[in-house]
Parts: structure tokens; sequence; C-alpha cells
């Protein structure tokens, strides 16, 4: 046990009693603070200052009604969210997520994350995280339309280029940003770049949709590198079968990786062929034009298999990359990985581990991502797409796909310089937590009690 753990455990308990209805923000803050406290603890301008204290409340939280009409004629309510987290480095900056599930304890665990995550990409950008328990699946579009204009209407109010820029999450892709900006537009008769992930044609980036995907393998490749080896000729298992792990999917075959898993809520497919550009390309139309279910692959291929709910970490594997959701990946699954001698795990989503897993991965010394480091990619190509709105100018794909690819070789090099250990394992839980948290800090005690 280490030696801050009766600090560790006195502030989650006082945590714990102010947001006792919050489990995933817990999880989310129980990960930073067993990294940070004992760094705290050797600085003490940041307990001086009482910085994570101040760090783990939101500086806004904002909830509201989102009343619509659907096809039928119908009124329909949701609930809205945006929880502007932290403005010490920049505009606050996140995505929302439309989803069912979706509570206030997630928008502030994804919203807290996001704080570290944006500062680790070297970008000015604040931590922000919005959404609402709509679901776009089985909406027509008419129905899409008029949920985003009315959640729009409201959002409206609290954001801006300079304040608060959204961008899309689970449920929310190009046609719910599109139906968003046109929205805000509309009502405050501007054409600014207050979203991000729009249509190439009216301010959006070149790689965005890919960046997320693109940049956990570029990281994954950083990983390897620093035990001496590469992508090339691994067994890859990624879950999910969304942008994020389509587009994984894609760089890991461009780097010559083997991918033989993609999943999604009923379960996963194992094609120990591998799934090629050919392949990749029909999932991409199933699961982006047809919104079809993963199951239909063995169709199609029939060599593959389908395994029904379960999840691909049984699969032995070289690299398992989880890009679908919070928590999908379990003690056991972690059990199997290191028996399997998987020799890194990289985080797609946000936080798909769970923190038994995670322990086991460093217990084992395989090689393990926090989200926060190697999905970043996605919002450091969101603060690209800021610049290039504020410049009224884009950059070609090859400068942004580089660009991207910059940005997570910083990221990992901050994660080794904090994250090292004098064995030569690099914690990049350790490593991305404390680089995320100084930049954030520091700015903070320039800006004094705010």
């Amino acid at each position: 046990m280490s030696k801050y753990q009766h600090l560790i455990d006195s502030f989650m308990k006082e945590l714990e009693l102010k947001n006792s209805h919050e489990p995933e923000f817990i999880q989310a803050v129980e990960e930073v603070v067993e990294a940070v406290i004992p760094f705290i603890e050797s600085n003490p301008k940041y307990k001086k200052a009482k910085i994570l204290e101040r760090i783990v409340e939101p500086e806004r939280v904002i909830q509201f009604r989102v009343p619509w009409i659907s096809d039928s004629g119908e009124p329909q309510v949701n609930r809205g969210f945006r929880v502007e987290f932290n403005s010490a480095i920049g505009p606050y900056k996140g995505g929302l997520r439309f989803h069912p599930s979706v509570n206030l304890s997630i928008l502030k665990f994804l919203g807290f994350e996001q704080i570290f995550k944006n500062s680790l990409t070297t970008l000015p950008m604040g931590g922000g995280k919005g959404g609402s328990d709509f679901n776009p699946k089985g909406k027509s579009d008419n129905e899409v339309m008029k949920f985003c204009q009315s959640f729009m209407t409201e959002l409206s109010r609290h954001i801006g280029p300079n304040t608060d820029v959204p961008a899309g999450d689970i449920g929310v892709g190009g046609r719910e940003i599109g139906y968003m900006f046109g929205q805000y537009k509309r009502l405050r008769n501007e054409f600014t770049g207050v979203l991000t992930g729009k249509g190439i044609n009216w301010g959006g980036s070149l790689i965005r949709p890919e960046a997320t995907g693109y940049g956990v393998v570029y990281f994954a490749e950083k990983m390897l590198n620093t035990k001496e080896d590469n992508l090339k000729n691994k067994i890859v298992s990624i879950s999910g079968s969304g942008n994020v792990a389509q587009y994984a999917c894609e760089k890991c075959i461009q780097l010559g990786a083997k991918v033989v898993t993609m999943s999604d809520s009923k379960g996963y497919i194992h094609d120990s062929d591998g799934i090629d550009t050919e392949k990749l390309s029909w999932i991409m139309n199933l699961k982006n034009i047809e919104r079809g279910r993963i199951s239909e692959y063995i169709k199609k291929y029939p060599k593959a298999s389908f395994h029904e709910s379960k999840s691909p970490w049984d699969v032995k594997v070289d690299l398992a990359l989880p890009c679908a959701t919070q928590n999908e990946l379990k003690k056991e699954d972690a059990k199997l990985l290191v028996k399997n001698k998987c020799i890194a795990v990289v985080e797609g989503a946000n936080m798909p581990c769970s923190p038994e897993a995670i322990s086991l991965f460093i217990e084992n010394k395989t090689l393990f991502s926090p989200g926060k480091a190697s999905n970043a990619g996605g919002v450091a190509t969101s603060g690209l797409e800021m610049s290039q709105n504020s410049l009224r100018f884009n950059w070609t794909r090859e400068e942004v796909d580089e660009k991207l690819h910059n940005i997570m070789l910083d990221i990992h090099q901050q994660c080794v310089k904090f994250g090292k250990q004098e064995d030569g394992y690099i914690d990049y839980v350790k490593g991305a937590n404390i680089a995320g948290f100084v930049k954030v800090a520091d700015a903070m005690i320039d800006q004094g009690i705010v």
C-alpha cells in the first residue's frame, strides 16, 4: 500500500459524500487522485493553492429541458446537459453525447477526463462535456433535426467560439452537428467555429472523422517502439465498430498489423484471416449507411465466427484496442489478455477498462494507456479545426495528419517523462495524469482563486 493511501482515502471519502450518486465520476477522479496526490505532496505549491479540491468541482453545470415533436405529432421531452468543467488553459472543449444512458455522473466523468486529455494535446483548450438522454437510433432525419434544433435553442446561450466549443461523441455525428450548427447560426446570426466536426465544405477539417482512431494507433506504435518493436505483423483485437474502431482498424491495416475482431452491443466477430481493406469497407457501409449489426459480417464472410453477447478479449492477440464504451473490459477480461501475453492495451474509448483491469495490467507490466492519452487525437484535431476556423483557412489532409501524428508523439513523450519507473516500465496512467495536471494547475495558480 502506498504511503499516501490515507491521503487518497480521505480525499475520496469527502468527494463521495458530495457526489454519492455519481459512480462514474467518482471512478474517474479516483484514477487521477491516485497518481496526482503523491506528486502534490512533493510539490507543496499545489497543496497550498488547494488545486485538487478546486479542479474536481465543475466551474458550471447546466441542465435544461428539451421539448420536441415526433413525426406522429406527439410531444416529446428529453434532458439536456452541459458541464463546463475547467477553462484555465482555454475555452471549454468536449463532445456532446446523445444516448439513453446519459446522466450527470457520466457527463461529469467525461468532462473531468477532458480537462487532462485537452491539456495533454498542448493546445489551448479547457475541459467540458454535454449531451442528452435522447436516442437518435430509430428516429427519422426529421425527428433528429427537430430535437437538435430544440437542444441548440437552449445550449446556444451558453456556448461560443471563445467560450465553449462542443463537438460530437456517441450518437452525435455529422448529421447532428449540421442540424445544431444551422440552428446556432440562425439564432445568433453569425457563421463562426462554435462546433467542431463540421462538414468539410462549411468549416470542417480534413482527417477529423479519422482522427481518434488514427491517433490511438499512432500512440500504440510509440508504445511498442519503447520495446524496440512496431505494429508490423501484430495481431490486433478491436472492440466496437463505430467511428473510432473503424479508423483504428484502417490505420492498423496501413501499418501492417492484422485486425481479427470488431464488435457491437450484440457481440463480436472473429476473423482469423484478418479484416482487410475490402472487408473494412463492407463494415463501414454496414454500420454507417445501412445501420446494421456486426453479426451480419458472417453472412458475407462465412469463414469468420460471431460470438453473441460476448467481448473479444478471449482471443489471443498481441495488441488490444478497446474502442466501444466505458467499463467494457473487466478484470476477468484482463486476466485472459495477460495470460495470452498481450503486449499492450491501448484505450480508444473513454475509460473502457475497469479500475481492477487497469491494476492487473500494471501489476503484470503489460503496457497500458488510458484514453486521456491515447484517444486524444479526436479532440486534438478538433483543436486544429478551431484554428483553421479562426484563420478562415484549410490545411491539406497530409498537413492535418502530420500535425496529428506530432501531437500524439508529444503526448507520448509527456507520459514517458512523468511515468517512467526505475525498472524502465512506463506507467502511462501516472504519466498522463501528472502531465495533464501540471499544465492546468500552473494556469490555475497564475489566475488566482477564481
